[in-house]
């Protein structure tokens, strides 16, 4: 398991990610989801906002009508515009081709 010692320029901080793509509006919030362990990586639970992603990784993050899956595409730099925020991953959940929910006819 990768943490904070062990950043390089191939990892970034979860909780950096998700306020760089614009996931959550803070920083901090971003921080207090993945401490209450809201965040899945790769399936996983995480508890650790320092935890290290990379891309490719596949984030599953609870949203206020659902569940959201994402697969991590870069790291990015900074919290820029929105659109730079929404390359930094694809919605696998929009794809369709992450999961059938119950429910759903088609």
């Amino acid at each position: 398991m990768r943490t904070v010692a062990s950043l390089d320029a191939t990892t970034l901080r979860i909780d950096r990610w998700l306020w760089h793509a614009r996931i959550y509006k803070t920083r901090s919030l971003a921080a207090e989801m993945v401490s209450r362990g809201r965040v899945r990586l790769n399936g996983r639970r995480l508890t650790k906002p320092g935890h290290a992603i990379r891309a490719g990784d596949v984030l599953t993050i609870p949203r206020d009508n659902g569940v959201s899956i994402f697969r991590v595409v870069a790291l990015g730099t900074r919290r820029g515009p929105a659109a730079e925020g929404a390359a930094l991953y694809t919605d696998l959940d929009a794809a369709g081709s992450v999961l059938e929910r119950p429910g759903k006819l088609g």
